[in-house]
């Protein structure tokens, strides 16, 4: 079953959109965008990973390919729990994404009390199933599954709270995520048509080479291009996220038309838009640089964001969920706007559309930190001192780790002339001794500290007595919370 579509009649649609500029396919031009201001001050987004993989809730979001792959936990359990997958294959679990709890202005409630700036629901997984309205495919949430526009839903209730609505697309990774269904009885040796749910389901190679064969041909390629293009037109996000495998060579040309297309849009409607990217799909300066799970070991000059997930194991949800603690999570925030960076945090709804509640529980204790320490997140920069003390970051996608902070580990940023200091362990004495705050011993923040006016605990209604000396400020504190979430200091001038 699939839908036909006048593809000449997209490829001059894109070609109009390029033509019209100020942008062109290349990375001369693509250089010159420039990332939308308001990226760079609400440093905090939500991620949203919700499909049919939500269904059997197992394993985590590869399911779809894993239960074709023999061997495998997933296939196990499948086969013992659906039956063979000739039977029942993933297709089946469509109509039990029903999303009969599904509550988009509850959703927007609580990610903007949890302090985000913007949300970035994924619109197609590898799977290949749309969360939204297609005219290219039917295999989309509209008119399968919940019957409902989940993409269009979440964009109003976003919207309307004046949170930025941004989307991503995994659909890459579709060429071959389905391939191992091949290689024994299944329902994706169906005969399939271009445009078909399993389609292409090529043989899975070196994911990691970017040369790797058999590459995405010209008519997968140029579906990808008309979908991609389809989504933007329809929902206008703000961001668009691309997982890995837009880098593989193939897609370069496709890319390149792509950018000039979505970023002229983004000109036509006055709104500023950005494509985030992973490794080196794009050439530096042509969107926002992303790492999973990982980041920089210092503060960078460009923007960029790190995504990552509400638990260890898996970015949707699932019955075997191992959540980060709430400490981790803010952990993970502090250190990556230091280092002048956004957090995209990832939850997962159940198929009904609940928030389970070890997700929730996370946005409701980063909403709590938010309400006290929210200015020194929000609309802030790296100070020239990103952080001090023992415990630091270790660098590239896929670093991060669970940290033992100490008393002597301090994270900073700047905003509106303030400095703020943060506490990554609250000390059991009740005051800290900075070593980076000393008169002498931190040359590049001299002309500050000659002209410090107050100190405040954020939270409290009461300065912080101090005392500054060559080698560190001393800050007594007048409550402290030894074992609780990183505190923060506001130092202002005179």
């Amino acid at each position: 079953m699939n839908k036909s579509y006048n593809t000449a009649a997209w490829l001059l649609h894109i070609e109009e959109g390029i033509a019209r500029g100020p942008y062109s396919p290349d990375w001369e031009s693509l250089t010159r965008m420039e990332i939308p201001d308001w990226f760079r001050e609400e440093r905090l987004g939500i991620f949203i990973h919700w499909g049919p993989y939500s269904v059997p809730a197992f394993g985590n979001e590869w399911y779809s390919r894993n239960m074709y792959l023999q061997g495998t936990p997933e296939f196990k359990h499948h086969v013992e729990t659906y039956g063979p997958q000739k039977d029942f294959g993933y297709k089946d679990f469509i109509p039990k994404l029903r999303a009969e709890h599904f509550h988009p202005e509850e959703w927007a409630e609580l990610f903007k009390r949890a302090g985000a700036g913007y949300v970035f629901p994924v619109a197609e997984h590898h799977d290949g199933f749309q969360m939204y309205g297609s005219n290219l495919s039917p295999w989309n949430a509209v008119e399968m599954g919940p019957k409902r526009d989940i993409l269009g839903e979440l964009k109003l209730s976003m919207e309307a709270l004046g949170l930025h609505f941004c989307t991503s697309s995994h659909r890459a990774e579709h060429w071959w995520f389905m391939g191992h269904g091949k290689e024994f009885e299944s329902d994706v040796t169906d005969p399939m048509e271009p445009g078909d749910f399993y389609w292409p389901a090529m043989p899975e190679r070196d994911n990691f080479d970017m040369e790797s064969e058999p590459a995405p041909d010209e008519v997968f390629l140029t579906d990808w291009l008309i979908r991609t293009v389809e989504l933007v037109d329809r929902y206008q996000p703000e961001l668009l996220y691309f997982d890995w495998w837009i880098q593989h060579n193939a897609f370069a040309p496709y890319l390149k038309r792509f950018l000039a297309y979505y970023y002229n849009q983004g000109v036509r409607l006055g709104r500023p838009v950005a494509v985030c990217y992973k490794h080196e799909a794009l050439a530096f300066g042509a969107g926002i640089v992303e790492m999973e799970r990982g980041g920089f070991p210092d503060a960078v000059a460009f923007p960029w964001q790190t995504d990552t997930a509400v638990a260890w194991n898996s970015w949707c949800y699932t019955d075997t969920l191992e959540y980060k603690d709430s400490r981790v999570i803010i952990e993970t925030l502090i250190d990556t706007v230091s280092r002048n960076g956004n957090l995209l945090l990832n939850i997962g709804p159940m198929a009904d559309g609940t928030i389970p509640p070890g997700d929730r529980k996370i946005l409701l204790d980063l909403a709590d930190w938010m309400d006290v320490n929210r200015e020194a997140i929000r609309g802030s920069r790296p100070w020239k001192i990103a952080k001090e003390g023992p415990t630091g970051e270790r660098s590239g996608s896929f670093s991060e780790e669970a940290k033992n902070y100490t008393e002597e580990d301090f994270r900073f940023t700047t905003a509106k002339g303030k400095l703020y200091v943060f506490l990554m362990k609250q000390p059991e004495s009740g005051a800290v001794r900075i070593r980076s705050l000393g008169r002498k011993n931190r040359p590049e923040a001299q002309a500050f500290l000659e002209h410090v006016k107050e100190v405040t605990l954020l939270g409290s209604n009461s300065p912080c007595s101090f005392e500054q000396e060559d080698a560190y400020m001393t800050v007594k504190l007048p409550k402290t919370s030894p074992g609780g979430l990183p505190a923060v200091l506001r130092i202002e001038q005179e």
